[in-house]
């Protein structure tokens, strides 16, 4: 299965699914371990529709738990970067 949506309409789905697990009261470290469950789901059924999309997976699939971990973090810090940095535009 492919989902073609371009990396800025990917980055916004990922954010919503994140304000939304925040919103019904999850932890940051719980939307961590959720995140990486649809990581492993995501690298390995889905079809990547765009650059960053297979580079992601292709990091996912050749990562160790702790760098998929890390991974994982990593996209949640420049997710939140980039809303709050979208939040000052708007202001």
């Amino acid at each position: 299965m492919e989902i073609n949506v371009s990396w800025e309409k990917w980055t916004e789905i990922l954010r919503a699914a994140m304000d939304g697990g925040e919103f019904i009261g999850l932890s940051e470290e719980q939307i961590k371990r959720l995140a990486y469950r649809f990581g492993g789901f995501f690298a390995e059924h889905i079809d990547s529709a765009n650059p960053e999309q297979r580079l992601l997976q292709k990091l996912w699939m050749d990562a160790t738990k702790e760098e998929r971990q890390a991974l994982v973090s990593m996209l949640i810090k420049v997710l939140n970067r980039d809303e709050l940095k979208e939040k000052q535009l708007n202001r």
